[in-house]
């Protein structure tokens, strides 16, 4: 126990120290600025590997418990692609909530299997995989328990922590920037424009500030399931995100309710995952009716960043040990923490081979090409009249704050 709390308190001060690199990137506006050099020939190998980057939480982890992952993935195709053609209503119903019929469905089947004892003599690992609340999370969650800051102790602030963390944030940085470039695609808004990017990447500096304050095992990023399901349910409400906020609150207070959707087994998730990361990369390959399809320099960058974006980031994590030592090893542990990190991100090792490539091979000359003439409009606050109101943050806030934060 005393270790699991030190290791928390390692981790808020190590999120506190590193949403500083965010918030600084976020509003000095440098990260936005970075985005101009974007082109949809950059964008097709970032988003495409926002989602593929993600494989190994598809079907590798539904085959942990296939009696359960692969019935829920077929179920899921058939009942929300299939079963919604059969009449004009079901499609409103089976779009919207067939995510949910199936959870719900393979949930209670799981849960049948659980209580029959199919995993009774199993091993260990299936069991794991396969039981509903195979932890005990319902049965060992309080009923109310509120967070409070610093619920942990003190934060301990040490070199190694932080600096591995700092690479963390800055490839949480990439990451989300492909995200909110495919979220902003699925929900039929303009490209975000560049002090959209700096805001949102400063907002989630801060969303790292208040992690560490409460204690939090993780650090705050963009949702690549949340962007897949505007796509599979057609819904891009803010309302909808500003509800599942207030459902996440809840859930942080009443313990045995979070427990309780907690005890869904993973496979389940898994499947779900196969088919909103194939969207997520799908999105991405969209990108490219906005340049030249036909360019063989524009085919060369893409296969180039798409290719090395997975396979770096694939070598730098199995020549990861159980220690977290990569492939990287100085002097300077805490520069062997950085660029293991960093290249260990394929969103990120995409943007940068992509970014280099389109901008320093022959870019004037294939200007038209690369698609800037269709992206350069929306890097401007005022270049379309849509980006207001796509991109106004809601409740008046635009009136009462400066230029530079919105």
């Amino acid at each position: 126990m005393q270790r699991f709390v030190y290791t928390m308190r390692a981790v808020q001060g190590s999120l506190m120290v590193s949403s500083v690199i965010n918030i600084f990137l976020g509003y000095s506006r440098v990260w936005g600025n970075l985005t101009r050099f974007f082109s949809p020939v950059v964008l097709v190998p970032v988003v495409c590997v926002v989602g593929l980057g993600l494989f190994m939480r598809g079907f590798p982890q539904l085959a942990n418990c296939v009696e359960i992952g692969l019935p829920m993935l077929i179920l899921l195709v058939i009942g929300q692609q299939y079963l919604k053609r059969i009449h004009p209503r079901a499609e409103l119903i089976l779009e919207r909530f067939g995510l949910l019929f199936c959870v719900a469905i393979i949930w209670a089947f799981a849960g049948i299997l659980t209580v029959a004892g199919a995993y009774k003599n199993a091993m260990e690992q299936t069991k794991r995989s396969c039981s509903v609340d195979h932890s005990y999370l319902i049965s060992s969650s309080p009923w109310i328990r509120i967070p409070y800051p610093f619920q942990w102790g003190p934060p301990v602030f040490r070199a190694s922590h932080v600096f591995g963390m700092m690479g963390a944030v800055l490839v949480t940085s990439a990451e989300s920037t492909g995200t909110f470039f495919a979220a902003a695609r699925l929900a039929g808004a303009t490209p975000p424009p560049p002090h959209v990017l700096s805001r949102s990447i400063g907002l989630q500096g801060i969303s790292l500030l208040l992690d560490g304050l409460f204690g939090a095992a993780v650090g705050t990023t963009a949702s690549v399931e949340n962007v897949g399901l505007i796509g599979l349910t057609h819904i891009g409400s803010r309302r909808v995100v500003q509800i599942s906020t207030a459902f996440m609150f809840f859930f942080s207070i009443f313990g045995k309710f979070g427990a309780f959707f907690a005890s869904i087994p993973l496979p389940i998730f898994a499947a779900i995952y196969c088919v909103l990361f194939g969207i997520v990369a799908a999105i991405g390959i969209s990108f490219l009716q906005f340049a030249n399809s036909n360019s063989m320099r524009n085919l060369y960058i893409l296969g180039v960043s798409l290719f090395l974006g997975v396979s770096i980031s694939q070598y730098f994590v199995s020549h990861t040990t159980t220690d977290g030592h990569g492939p990287v090893k100085t002097d300077g542990g805490w520069f062997n923490d950085i660029l293991n990190t960093i290249f260990s991100s394929p969103p990120t090792v995409a943007i940068i081979v992509g970014t280099l490539l389109d901008n320093t091979l022959d870019a004037r000359r294939f200007h038209d090409d690369r698609g800037i003439q269709w992206l350069v409009p929306f890097h401007h606050r005022k270049g379309d009249t849509r980006n207001e109101e796509f991109y106004n943050l809601p409740l008046r806030i635009n009136e009462y704050m400066p230029t530079r934060y919105l």
